[in-house]
């Protein structure tokens, strides 16, 4: 009898809130071992401080130091091309220097000349979803091609290419799936980036990529501008559709809130930030290894070890807020890690937080009669991906 494949402990769900276990473990202990999807072991941080902690602290717990888990099947040069350019598996100054090539494009003062933008794809994404006729699935025709087009128009990627590579993420991201579909993913993510980055270089436009290449052309190799389009993509489109569909799923099933949102448009923005902390979508940061021996939560951590963040016990922790398993929009949620913390917080931040102060109350007012179409028991979570969220979500109005 086969036996069913189980989520590691740090991924595991019970709907959109993280499992009783993984509570336990952060209030008992702080840190505890478990194993990783990829057969490592590993110390899974719990705590909000100590997430925090972590994050602020890349010189004794590295990120280039971890390795991906299929590097064992790449020779060095492969190796080399495929992690060049991935801020996040960076440590400074090498993440600093290419960081600080990027940061002037996603402040929020560039973020609001998008605005316009924004707001017109999100209303043709809500007259496809009309044209749609109910029921529909959020998920296929809007909280997914918002965040794609505007991440596509962002970096200069085609449009008419958003389901091939939404697809390569979708297994990019699923744990679930053997590490030769994963690596074969990522070969054919780095092959079709690679011939953007090359035709950015050689007819360099107004987008993001071009931006990179007239203004720091002479200071990024071919597989870094490869490497920043990989992990902008990926990023851009994946976590802010999963927050738009998931964010939905939430507000359908507190409609209180859901009309506050609606109905007072000052509600939005402490909306966002509580949504980020209550449902956080990304179920753990990637991994950090240990430069040293480290003492976190009372428990001495050896010097070469894998540590994984849990973000969404760490932004459950009652140290952060009052009543953390409720969500409430009303609340102060700063100081949540769900874009991360220090030097690798999310660099799109500013990006995410626009697409969803735009796209939730525009959804809600334009259906202002906006239900699930099926029972809640039916809705057909991402439970292996690293990127939490729904593989569809049918509603009516």
């Amino acid at each position: 009898m086969t036996q069913a494949l189980e989520a590691p402990l740090f991924m595991r769900r019970d709907g959109m809130d993280p499992v009783e276990e993984l509570a336990l473990a952060r209030d008992r202990e702080g840190v505890v071992r478990v194993d990783t999807p990829f057969g490592l072991p590993a110390y899974l941080v719990c705590r909000h401080e100590d997430v925090r902690q972590v994050l602020s602290d890349p010189a004794r717990f590295s990120s280039a130091r971890t390795p991906f888990p299929e590097i064992g099947q790449m020779d060095a040069e492969e190796r080399a091309k495929m992690q060049a350019g991935q801020l996040i598996g960076l440590d400074p100054p090498e993440h600093t220097r290419l960081r600080r090539m990027l940061t002037p494009e996603f402040t929020v003062r560039r973020m609001r000349r998008l605005e316009p933008r924004i707001t017109e794809i999100v209303q043709e994404a809500l007259d496809d979803l009309e044209r749609a006729g109910k029921p529909a699935d959020l998920v296929k025709h809007f909280a997914l091609p918002v965040p794609s087009l505007v991440i596509c128009e962002l970096l200069g990627v085609p449009y008419a290419d958003r389901a091939e590579f939404h697809a390569r993420s979708v297994r990019l991201l699923d744990t679930s799936l053997p590490a030769e579909q994963r690596l074969a993913a990522q070969r054919e993510d780095h092959a079709y980036m690679a011939g953007l980055a090359a035709r950015a270089r050689a007819n360099p436009g107004e987008d993001l990529l071009g931006m990179l290449v007239r203004e720091h052309g002479d200071e990024l190799s071919a597989d870094e501008l490869t490497g920043i389009a990989k992990l902008l993509l990926l990023a851009g489109h994946e976590t802010t559709a999963n927050m738009l569909g998931l964010g939905t799923l939430a507000l359908l099933r507190h409609p209180d809130q859901l009309a506050m949102i609606r109905d007072d448009p000052a509600r939005i923005e402490p909306a966002v930030e509580e949504l980020m902390r209550w449902l956080s979508i990304v179920n753990g940061l990637p991994p950090r290894t240990t430069m040293a021996e480290v003492e976190i939560a009372g428990q001495v951590i050896p010097a070469g070890s894998l540590v994984i963040l849990s973000i969404p016990a760490a932004n459950r922790d009652p140290a952060l807020t009052g009543d953390p398993e409720t969500l409430d929009i009303t609340r102060e949620a700063a100081g949540h890690v769900g874009f991360g913390h220090g030097v690798h917080h999310c660099l799109g931040a500013p990006l995410a937080r626009m697409e969803m102060r735009i796209a939730f109350p525009a959804l809600l007012r334009r259906f202002p009669g906006l239900a699930l179409a099926d029972p809640h028991e039916r809705v057909d979570y991402r439970v292996f991906s690293i990127v939490y969220g729904l593989h569809e979500l049918r509603v009516t109005w």
